[in-house]
């Protein structure tokens, strides 16, 4: 019976004749570290995936970022002035949030953005210009 060693395998000639190959310790604990490695990376490729499914799509700390935010606090609070009986503020908060709508409708080529700030904008616009005594009695 003789033996060779190459690497991390043995190949010993057996009684009958034929080779036989004899892995080592170290070349299981190889072939073993391989598979995890490439179930490892097959599992991160998955989780990125997820993540990318998950991530926003809009950059942040843009101006348009900034804008929409603006925008929507500012539709916010004109709603609850509106809720609150303080139509003339309520009304310009809401007017200024929708041309900022219409701003970033515009950054992002976002027609259906641009066309529902506009019409509510235009809405409030009308209802501001229509009743001036909504300012007389706020300038006394």
């Amino acid at each position: 019976m003789s033996k060779e060693k190459d690497g991390d395998t043995i190949t010993e000639l057996g009684e009958d004749g034929k080779l036989h190959n004899i892995t080592t310790k170290a070349g299981r604990l190889a072939m073993e570290l391989a598979s995890e490695k490439k179930r490892l990376a097959q599992e991160l490729e998955e989780l990125q995936g997820e993540y990318d499914d998950i991530k926003p799509l809009t950059p942040t700390g843009t101006r348009d970022w900034y804008v929409k935010w603006g925008a929507m606090i500012l539709c916010i609070v004109g709603v609850f002035f509106i809720s609150g009986q303080m139509y003339v503020f309520g009304q310009l908060c809401y007017f200024v949030g929708a041309i900022g709508w219409i701003y970033v409708g515009m950054q992002w080529s976002d027609r259906a953005i641009m066309i529902g700030s506009a019409i509510s904008g235009t809405a409030v616009a009308m209802l501001l210009i229509d009743n001036p005594d909504l300012y007389l009695l706020f300038s006394r």
